[in-house]
């Protein structure tokens, strides 16, 4: 059973399934191979979760790009989501409102709108359940700007609204959520791959906003922000994951009741993969970079504990290895095969194969 990550910035996970396949498949062709591509809540979620349930429905809405502009003039996004049988909308904060569609960093303006508004796509088309991929945020709005769209109102001293944006917050006077659209009546789910809390050294600006073109000053500038949003909306700004996805997490536990889970487990679950571990004699999980927040929330760390439970036997390949995996799981990384990690980044999908080869060999070889 092979069952990775994605590769973020090299491969997505079912073309690194594919290519761990094809090796193993090339040193033991007489071997029965299943690929189960998973994901941890951020980018590729919704190409898990179609490839694992066959009846869901993808969906399309043009949405409001993520970069700061008046809102009537912003770039629109296509965003895609899926429509699961049990008419669960699953949407994904990436593609709405995420980093790679800014075209430069702007930690302060970019906001969440995209993300509000497919939500209210999906609950046009009567979803009666909600599921929110969190991964690659390219804003620090607490989740503000997904909630204006969605009829939240976020006010000044003046009783204007602010402009979109985490850098506004710190102005922020009035919370006014009488306009705001009921959540669907079997409850939103967050998926997150961090435990960050909303504020302070380990939240959501100090944390992510770096990543996000903060400098130190705007970090702290957006942090405020945070604290007077958190001030006035209640909720619980120190829960593990309330700084997921610049505190878009929190924002949507504190206004609808969201609650925010590991996306892993989750996703893992959804994608049947204990199910489908049954009779299976080895399984094989990866990422891009292992390290010692891979056990928590990660991909890696979910295959770990499901393939614990079943007692299947499991082996790691990364891009990078920066922590040790589990005792007896064997571990192979791109950048040693490749020999550094500049030609491992050129050539991930030739580096996978190499590892599916080597662990075959080697697994025959223990055989």
């Amino acid at each position: 059973m092979i069952a990775p990550d994605s590769f973020k910035g090299s491969l997505p996970a079912a073309e690194a399934a594919a290519a761990l396949a094809a090796g193993w498949l090339a040193a033991r062709p007489g071997d029965e191979v299943r690929t189960v591509p998973l994901a941890d809540g951020g980018e590729g979620t919704l190409d898990v979760l179609a490839a694992a349930v066959p009846a869901a429905r993808w969906q399309q809405a043009q949405v409001t790009g993520p970069a700061a502009q008046p809102v009537d003039r912003a770039q629109p996004v296509n965003c895609p989501w899926l429509m699961l049988p049990d008419g669960t909308a699953v949407v994904e904060l990436a593609a709405a409102s995420g980093l790679p569609l800014l075209s430069q960093l702007d930690p302060l303006g970019a906001h969440t709108i995209g993300l509000g508004e497919v939500i209210g796509h999906a609950l046009d088309a009567g979803a009666r359940q909600l599921t929110v991929a969190l991964g690659g945020s390219a804003s620090t709005d607490g989740g503000t700007g997904a909630l204006a769209a969605l009829g939240a109102r976020f006010l000044d001293a003046g009783g204007r609204p602010l402009p979109p944006g985490g850098g506004a917050l710190s102005r922020l006077a009035t919370v006014d959520l009488t306009g705001l659209r009921p959540p669907p009546p079997g409850g939103i789910s967050c998926l997150s791959d961090v435990r960050a809390p909303l504020l302070g050294p380990a939240g959501a600006a100090a944390v992510f906003g770096p990543q996000k073109g903060a400098r130190p000053e705007q970090v702290a500038l957006l942090d405020s922000g945070l604290a007077r949003l958190a001030g006035l909306l209640g909720g619980d700004p120190a829960a593990a994951g309330a700084g997921a996805a610049g505190g878009t997490g929190y924002g949507l536990a504190a206004a609808w009741g969201a609650l925010i889970v590991p996306g892993a487990p989750q996703l893992a679950r959804l994608a049947g993969l204990d199910q489908a571990l049954a009779g299976a004699g080895l399984i094989i999980t990866g990422e891009g970079r292992y390290d010692q927040t891979s056990g928590t929330g990660k991909v890696a760390g979910a295959v770990f504990a499901v393939a614990a439970a079943a007692g299947v036997p499991a082996a790691l390949v990364a891009g990078q290895v920066a922590a040790r995996p589990p005792a007896g799981v064997p571990v192979l990384s791109l950048a040693g095969l490749a020999g550094g990690v500049p030609a491992a980044l050129a050539g991930p999908a030739r580096y996978l194969r190499l590892a599916g080869q080597r662990l075959a060999a080697g697994w025959g070889a223990a055989g």
